[in-house]
């Protein structure tokens, strides 16, 4: 059943909802900077509504889909202003494709924002951790025993990619951020070696149900990066698939106002309770209050 909703507090937002439908309620050119990291088309199952785009049965369909997305995000951006996504390629096995391999959907995303209006601005790869991504996944091509047997079938760990695109046109209030000579040597590297894999909201969320977790949050240092590079204070930051709210809750810390959009109910709800939390924190009074 689909069910909308709509939660806000000091400089957030959270919608409940269908983005390829909900953000055509924001306004043209209202969007300072947009971070988010889509459904690696059927690579996760997030949820069972028709309206998900991970539950397409194709990589044209998806790209279809999520075509919607993008052209509502470049409508709804500032000229000059950037989009930030997060992808990773995406393994085929026998039992869906036929054969075991790679697919490449870091490719397929980047055409599918060129083709839509935007221009391909830059990208970042990120490194991960073999032995982790090895038990997380179950990959067979990471293990031991496959490197052992036949390392014909073994092959690097997959990386996660941060896809840079610009909306065309002049951009009319330039950024002023606060990023050091010494961070901005670091984070111009074409490889990000220091994005620790579990600085995720997870951890805020404590022991739940499975399937009441977002399967893969995206690190908080990837999205500070993203914020503190391409946007100013009090800006807004909008991300069109929500999840637990990862990109509004850097936001707000970051002194940004934050939007999404979720689909699923229960991570909608566990972003707003999130939200609120941040919000009591931040809002508490210090030591320093009453000097």
């Amino acid at each position: 059943m689909y069910i909308t909703d709509e939660a806000e507090g000091k400089d957030w937002t959270l919608w409940l909802g269908d983005s390829c439908v909900r953000m055509n309620e924001l306004d043209d050119s209202s969007v300072d900077l947009s971070v988010s990291s889509p459904p690696f088309s059927s690579l996760y199952v997030y949820s069972d509504s028709i309206r998900d785009l991970g539950n397409n049965d194709s990589r044209e369909s998806f790209i279809e889909n999520y075509g919607y997305v993008i052209r509502n995000l470049l409508r709804v951006t500032k000229p000059g202003r950037l989009a930030c996504v997060h992808v990773q390629q995406v393994a085929t096995t026998k039992t869906s494709d036929g054969v075991v391999g790679l697919t490449d959907f870091r490719g397929d995303v980047i055409k599918a924002y060129v083709d839509n209006g935007w221009i391909f601005h830059g990208e970042v790869t990120v490194n991960k951790n073999p032995q982790a991504q090895a038990i997380r996944t179950k990959a067979q091509a990471l293990m031991f025993v496959t490197k052992n047997k036949d390392s014909s079938m073994s092959r690097p760990a997959l990386a996660d990619y941060l896809l840079l695109f610009r909306k065309p046109g002049e951009n009319a209030v330039p950024i002023k951020n606060d990023v050091s000579n010494e961070e901005w040597i670091k984070w111009a590297e074409p490889v990000w070696w220091d994005i620790r894999e579990t600085d995720t909201l997870n951890e805020r969320l404590g022991r739940e149900d499975t399937d009441e977790r977002h399967i893969c949050p995206l690190q908080l240092s990837f999205i500070e990066r993203c914020i503190r590079l391409w946007s100013n204070k009090g800006e807004l930051v909008f991300d069109p698939f929500g999840g637990i709210g990862s990109t509004v809750y850097e936001a707000i810390k970051l002194g940004r106002r934050g939007l999404s959009i979720e689909l699923k109910p229960s991570y909608w709800e566990a972003s707003v309770a999130l939200m609120k939390d941040l919000e009591s924190e931040l809002d508490a009074p210090t030591l320093f209050d009453n000097e």
